[in-house]
C-alpha cells in the first residue's frame, strides 16, 4: 500500500487545522451516567519535518484494554475540564508538557460501550525527541505520519450481527486500530485536515472492546 506523503509541519498547517476545528460544530454528549474522559490528538514534527500524531500502545500490565493502541488520555477528575485532563494525561503517560495555548480545538465526544464519554482535544507541539513512556501505563510511543490517515484503503467498514452500526477499521502501517481511537483519528482527518463535516456517533466498536 502506497502511503500519501504527510504535510509539512509548518505554520500554514497549524492555521488550517485550527480554522477547520473552529468551523466544526462540535457534538457534546451530556450524560451523567457515563464516566467522563479525555484524550489528546497531538500533532508534532517527525524527523523529516513532516507532520504526525502521537499514538501509544497500552501496557500489557493494565487490566482493561491492555496492549491496545490508544491516544494519550484517561478519566477526568472531578471538576476538571477536558482540556486540563488531556494536558495532565499527556504529562503522565508520555512526559509531554503543553500549555493551554497549544490546544487547537476539539472534536466530537464519543460514547463507548464500556460506559465512557471521551472528549478529544487537538494540540500542536514541536519536535518530540524526549518522550518518556509511563512505566505503569504505556509500553510504546509512536509518532505516525498524517499521510497514514489518507490511505486509499482507509477507513474500512465491517458489518456485524451484534449491531446495526458499522465497525470502523483504521489501517496504520501494518496494524489496524478500531474505535474509539480509530473513530477519533478518522474524524480528525476528515474535519481538521480536510475540512469536511463528518460525525462519528454512528461508528461502532468491535465486540471484544464492549466490556
Amino acid at each position: 500500500m502506497i502511503v500519501p506523503a504527510s504535510p509539512r509541519f509548518e505554520p500554514a498547517l497549524r492555521e488550517r487545522l485550527a480554522a477547520n476545528l473552529a468551523a466544526h460544530e462540535r457534538h457534546e454528549i451530556v450524560d451523567h451516567d457515563l464516566r467522563a474522559a479525555a484524550v489528546a490528538v497531538v500533532i508534532a514534527a517527525d524527523g523529516d519535518g513532516r507532520a504526525g500524531f502521537v499514538l501509544t500502545r497500552r501496557s500489557a500490565r493494565l487490566r482493561a484494554h491492555s496492549r491496545q493502541y490508544a491516544l494519550p488520555g484517561g478519566r477526568r477528575d472531578l471538576g476538571e475540564s477536558a482540556l486540563d485532563t488531556a494536558r495532565r494525561e499527556l504529562a503522565e503517560e508520555v512526559g509531554l508538557v503543553l500549555g493551554v495555548d497549544a490546544a487547537l480545538g476539539a472534536l466530537d465526544d464519543y460514547r463507548t460501550r464500556s460506559g465512557y464519554v471521551i472528549s478529544p482535544v487537538v494540540f500542536w507541539a514541536g519536535a518530540l525527541d524526549d518522550l518518556v513512556a509511563s512505566e505503569d501505563e504505556v509500553d510504546e510511543i509512536f509518532v505516525i505520519g498524517l499521510g497514514e490517515l489518507a490511505r486509499a484503503d482507509s477507513p474500512r467498514w465491517l458489518t456485524i450481527a451484534e449491531s446495526d452500526r458499522p465497525v470502523l477499521q483504521l489501517p496504520l502501517g501494518d496494524q489496524v486500530v478500531h474505535a474509539p481511537t480509530g473513530a477519533i483519528l478518522h474524524q480528525f482527518h476528515e474535519v481538521a485536515v480536510c475540512g469536511r463535516s463528518t460525525r462519528i456517533d454512528a461508528v461502532e466498536e468491535p465486540v471484544w472492546a464492549w466490556r
